[in-house]
């Protein structure tokens, strides 16, 4: 993507141009919404690096079109599901007023994905926050999350997850998912930490164990 001009980067900043990396109808395979069919909108930038990232190619904002919220809406409404995944990237990156509003015109319950590290642009009906110790999730996002998932990569993140347990709802659901790489060495760590304290529950990325892109 060439240089934006002015007029760009003013729709930018409306939210009715945002840089589309992919959209796609699938089933969502985490955390609270696992199984249901939804249609996902990928938004391209993010400035959190997780190495682990399994769509690191996200990350540059220019390398991805920018795209016309009306038609990134239109695509969403012309698929039988019901249900908007809006993820990234780090989607709040972007002011998703104007996206939610559309989608919401269409009847289309929406879910976000998002590290909390950026204000709160956009009307939810969802919203999972996986917090990243790269870029520390606002206080604020925390508040308003209807779901907390924690990705365990080593042993200190059980320590991560508790801390930031303290900061979301009482009724905020609680996930521990394991990173894909680690899976097979940090499951049992996760089932004896949810035996233990089991407020949380464990979120495993189904979509890869069934193949499901």
């Amino acid at each position: 993507m060439a240089e934006l001009s002015a007029e760009q980067q003013s729709a930018i900043d409306a939210g009715t141009l945002l840089p589309l990396m992919e959209d796609f109808y699938t089933i969502q395979g985490e955390g609270f919404n696992t199984g249901k069919a939804a249609y996902f909108i990928r938004l391209g930038g993010c400035d959190v690096g997780c190495h682990w990232c399994d769509v690191k190619e996200s990350w540059d904002a220019y390398l991805h079109p920018l795209t016309e919220s009306k038609k990134i809406v239109e695509r969403a409404a012309s698929y039988t599901a019901k249900s908007i995944v809006i993820t990234g990237g780090e989607p709040l990156m972007y002011n998703l007023d104007v996206l939610c509003a559309e989608l919401h015109q269409e009847n289309l319950e929406i879910f976000l994905e998002t590290s909390g590290a950026y204000p709160l642009s956009g009307n939810f009906d969802w919203i999972c926050l996986s917090p990243k110790k790269f870029k520390a999730p606002r206080k604020d996002m925390l508040a308003v999350a209807n779901e907390l998932k924690v990705i365990v990569f080593n042993k200190s993140d059980f320590e991560w997850a508790k801390e930031h347990s303290q900061h979301v709802s009482a009724d905020c659901k609680l996930y521990l998912q394991p990173e894909w790489s680690k899976a097979e060495k940090i499951i049992p760590e996760i089932i004896d930490f949810v035996k233990e304290n089991p407020n949380w529950q464990v979120s495993l990325q189904t979509h890869k164990y069934m193949h499901i892109p």
